[in-house]
Parts: C-alpha cells; structure tokens; sequence
C-alpha cells in the first residue's frame, strides 16, 4: 500500500531525489528554481542517465513530468507539478493548449478521449477556478459514457461526469448547459428526482424546443416512464455482451441485448442502430448496419 508521503508508481517513471541545492536551470538562465524537496519524476531511460549525470537536466524534468501528470493527474504532488509545468515549461503548456482545440475539432475514438481528459485535468491543476475546464472534463467523460464501444468504462465514465460537473457548477452555477448536462447524467444514473431539480431550474431559460424537450421528460419521470433501471445498467449489461460475444458465447450474448432491446423506454430514449446491428452479428446475419467499433 501505497504511503501518503511517497510517490506513486507510474508505468515507464521512476523518481529521482534531487541532492540538497539542487536547482532545475533552462532557457537561457530564464528557469532557476530550486527543486531539491521535491522528488522527480523522470522517464526510465532518463532516470539512467540523470543517476550517471548526477542530476536531471530541464528537458528530462519536464518529459517526465508531463507524462506523470497524462498517465495520472491524481498522482502525489500533482499539483506542484502542474504549477512547475506552468513555470518552466511554457512550451508544454502551449502543446497540452493545442492537442485540446485538435481533439476538440474531429471526431475522436476512445482512447484520444481519455487522452483529452487527461490533458483538460493537467490544465485544471494549473487552473483550478476555471469552470470551463471542469465543464468540458464532464462533457467529455459524458461523451465517452455514450460510446457503445467503452460501455466496459460506463460506470466509471458517467460518475466521473458527475464529479467534474459538480465542480463546475460550484464555480458557476448559474451556466445553463452545465445545469442540463448535470440533470442528464444524474438520468443516466437512475437519480431521477435530482435530475428534474435540475431540468426545473432552467427549464423557463431554455429556448421553446429546448423547454418542450426538458418538460416531456420531466413529465416522464414524474408519471414514472422510466428504464426498467438506471439506463447505465444497461450498458453495463452491453459491456458483458460483448465480452461473451468475443469468447463465442452468441447465444447468451444475444439474450442480453434482446433484453436490453425489450426496455422500450431505453430503446426509445437512446439510438438503438449500433446495439441492433450487434445483435444481428450475434445471430449471424450479415454485417451492415453494425457500428460498434471493435466488435464488428
């Protein structure tokens, strides 16, 4: 078990403990900051050569950080690394700032979103009191939550939703997409009653198609027209058709998604084409129509 105090394991780092008086110097003597209370992380081939050294140097300090920091945002001294980051390291920055608007621009598969996650988390460390990043963190978490291909990560997309949102709200809470957005994760949760405290807060705000939207919804929670539960139980229930499709198990792959099917409420609140096209692969029937990537 990892201690408070001590830093913690990521793939390919290794940590290296500054001597006493050591200062990290680059650009030109622009960076002079000392660093010897604070353990480095350095990449594994660095750390090789800053033990031989006697010291890292600016470039394997600020690789090592950033890829700390992508791999896990949540590692001990995140924060001061992040600030050093915004130190030192302004190139960094303006790459982590770039790689946002490019993944922002196209359409992205699973692993460049938790890419952006990861990147809009590091500038979050730098920018703690800006709701948009918190906002965006939530929107994107929200988006991989909906991908038939990461319905394995549901659970844990969807609530990390929450967290971000939650942030967000409590440093603007009167931002109307964040208000709906939060509601439909708390939906997606099964927690419907908090969904329409949401929804009723800006309801009178919201556009006359958007109000009309909200207020059928509303009116469907409150007359109990709802999933038979929580609409991310069901893509849980996907992520074990899947698994027991790769292992050949089609029979039993396909009695998951006919039964998730069979939830007309869910069905009708949420495209079905990809979950269909699954099942049909399950049966055998030809591929067209199947947009689960990975799966078809």
């Amino acid at each position: 078990m990892q201690k408070n105090n001590e830093p913690t394991p990521i793939d390919g780092i290794r940590y290296f403990q500054p001597k006493t008086g050591y200062r990290l110097t680059g650009r030109d003597d622009l960076v002079n900051i000392p660093l010897d209370d604070l353990p480095l992380p350095l990449q594994t081939a660095d750390y090789a050569v800053a033990e031989e050294q006697g010291e890292p140097d600016y470039d394997q300090v600020g690789n090592g950080i950033y890829h700390a920091l992508r791999y896990n945002p949540d590692c001990h001294n995140a924060a001061r690394y992040a600030d050093l980051l915004q130190q030192a390291y302004p190139h960094i920055i303006a790459e982590i700032g770039g790689e946002i608007i490019m993944l922002d621009a196209k359409e992205v598969d699973v692993p460049y979103l938790d890419r952006k996650v990861a990147l809009l988390r590091i500038m979050a460390l730098i920018s703690p009191e800006n709701a948009g990043l918190w906002r965006e963190t939530g929107r994107t978490l929200m988006e991989r939550g909906n991908r038939l291909e990461a319905t394995h990560l549901a659970v844990k997309s969807w609530f990390g939703a929450e967290k971000f949102l939650a942030k967000s709200l409590e440093l603007e809470p009167d931002d109307l997409h964040t208000v709906y957005q939060y509601g439909e994760v708390h939906y997606m949760l099964g927690h419907y009653d908090e969904a329409v405290q949401h929804w009723q807060g800006i309801i009178d705000k919201c556009s006359p198609d958007e109000r009309k939207n909200l207020e059928e919804r509303i009116t469907a929670i409150k007359n109990n027209t709802l999933p038979r539960v929580p609409p991310v139980d069901y893509l849980t229930a996907l992520a074990a058709a899947f698994e027991l499709y790769m292992e050949g198990e089609l029979q039993e792959a396909a009695a998951i998604v006919e039964d998730v099917l069979a939830d007309q409420v869910f069905s009708g609140q949420f495209s079905p084409a990809g979950i269909r096209g699954f099942l049909d692969k399950c049966h055998g029937k030809p591929e067209a129509g199947c947009s689960i990537k990975g799966h078809c």
